[in-house]
Formats: C-alpha cells, structure tokens, sequence
C-alpha cells in the first residue's frame, strides 16, 4: 500500500488541476441542483381522497422536530466538516475533492429520485385532513366524494407529498457517505477486531435513523415513507461512494481512486525515464566499443603494412 506523500498534493498544487479533469461533473451538479429546484415548484399529483380514508389521516398538525434547514447541515455542511479536517491532516487534494464531490452528488441525485417520485405519486400526509380542512369541517365533492380542500394552497401542496420522506433520504444520503467515508479512513474491516471501529461508523447512521423516527413522531410521514427514504439515501451513496473510492474493505479502501492512478502514472513515468537513460548509457557503450575496435583494426593493419618491408629486408 503506497504512503500518502504529506504536503505533496495540496489544494494550491494540484487542486486547479484536479478541478478542470472533473469541470463536468460539477456542471453536472449544477444541473441536478436545477432540476431539484423545479421538482419542489411543481404540484404534485393529487390522489383521490374520499371520506372514509381520512381515518388515518386525521393525526394532529404539528411542526418539524428537524426542521428542513437542518437537513442540509446534517447531510452536507456536517460530513463536509469532517472530510475537509481530514485534509487539513494528510494534505491530499484528490481525497478531498473526492469526497466532496461524491457527497454532493450522492445528496443531488438522491433530492432528486426522492421529490419525483413524490411528485408522481402524491400520498397525502398523515395529518393531510388539518392540512385540507383547518377548521374541521369536511368538504367533499357531490359526485366523486373526493375531499374540497379549504386550507392554505401551499400547505395543502405539501401534504401531497408523504412518500417518500425527504428528510430521512437526504439524511440517509450523506450521513451514508460518512459512514462510507469514515470506514475506509480508520479500516474497519482490517480484520483485527476493534469494535471502537464500528461505533465510529454506526454513529452517523444513528442520527440519520434519528432524523427519520423522528419524521413518524411528527406525523408527517408514514412509515413505509422513512423506510423508503433510507432504501433510496443508502442506496444511492454506495453508488456515488464506490464511484470515487474502493471500497471500504479493500486494501486501499483508504483513499480514492484517481491517487492510487496518479501514484501509478507517476511510477511508470519514472520507470520509463530511467530506461531511456539505461538505453542511452548502453548505446553510447556500444558505440564506443565500436569505435575502439575499429580504431584497433585499423592499427592492426598499419602495423603489418609496416613489418613487411622489415621482414623483407632482413
């Protein structure tokens, strides 16, 4: 396993560079980051709710125990803080762009599938009926029975949107890349039995489960919803972890790929350079050894021409 080289790739020495290789996956989280916006503006899909559904619809309406601010501090601004002490610690850039990007794009993509399928789907709230009717007093169509909301339109919007939750995939998304993250650093899986290891991990998975029980507590989502949820956050940080490191349990599950290929690049370019200096030398040996031993033959004949007149004389 090759030792990271301390200072040798920093920010102002390679991050300029490392930045411009990877310059469309960032446009593409500029995208994602788009489309995230519009799939939280659109109405969503509004499923036929008749009088007899609201039986498990009527829970209390109450505020977020995490309120959605804390969303991305808790999936984004809390393992960015750890991956950039880490880098303050090793000094290796290709780690931290890495990660950074990994997690980004492992929180993107996941806000994504979560808010279209939710779009699609429309599952009214647990506390849908104090959404539709704050008053009490249910409206429902004469015909189709279906329910006449009477509330505020932007609560009533949201209250199409149980399944699944955002919260606990968003926070099962990068505390799930943490954990990721955090058992390549410390190897986990080194096969020697530290269990201190494993809580380490465990920890950042704990709050995300927190986040999500906390979401049923609430009444804003069903279970089935935070169990969806964490499906798709663990789901799709695996993918965007393995995308970028190998992974936890292998030898060099410690850092991300494109050093380990940047070490290789390197070592071979070293190894190339030094057999063209060895094919110099060699060629230049022979060269000389030509040389001499045409010099010699050269001598040789000027040395018999020479000793025939002598021989002859005598």
């Amino acid at each position: 396993m090759p030792d990271i080289q301390l200072g040798a790739h920093t920010v102002k020495s390679h991050g300029i560079q490392i930045a411009r290789t990877h310059m469309h996956d960032w446009l593409i989280l500029l995208l994602l980051l788009v489309i995230e916006v519009v799939l939280n503006v659109i109405e969503p899909f509004h499923r036929f709710v008749g009088k007899d559904m609201l039986t498990d619809l009527s829970y209390p309406l109450k505020d977020n125990t995490v309120p959605i601010w804390a969303v991305p501090v808790i999936a984004i601004l809390l393992p960015l803080a750890i991956i950039l002490v880490y880098y303050f610690m090793r000094r290796n850039v290709y780690d931290m762009h890495h990660a950074i990007l990994g997690l980004l794009f492992s929180v993107l993509v996941t806000g994504v599938i979560t808010d279209a399928i939710k779009d699609a789907v429309g599952r009214p709230r647990p506390d849908f009926f104090w959404r539709c009717f704050p008053d009490g007093k249910g409206v429902f169509h004469p015909v189709t029975s279906d329910v006449m909301c009477t509330g505020v339109k932007s609560v009533v919007k949201e209250g199409h949107k149980s399944f699944p939750s955002g919260h606990t995939s968003w926070s099962f998304a990068g505390l799930g890349f943490l954990a990721l993250y955090l058992s390549g650093k410390v190897r986990v899986f080194d096969r020697r039995g530290h269990v201190a290891k494993l809580c380490i991990v465990f920890l950042p998975l704990l709050v995300a489960a927190l986040v999500a029980v906390s979401r049923v507590d609430d009444y804003w989502h069903h279970w089935q919803d935070v169990f969806a949820g964490a499906l798709i956050g663990l789901t799709v940080a695996s993918f965007c972890y393995l995308q970028f490191f190998p992974p936890p349990y292998d030898v060099d599950g410690w850092g991300p790929h494109a050093y380990f290929q940047m070490l290789a690049e390197s070592r071979n370019g070293a190894e190339s350079s030094n057999n063209i200096n060895c094919f110099n030398v060699h060629q230049s040996e022979l060269e000389s050894v030509y040389i001499d031993s045409q010099h010699g033959t050269e001598t040789s004949r000027v040395n018999t021409r020479d000793t025939r007149p002598m021989l002859e004389g005598a």
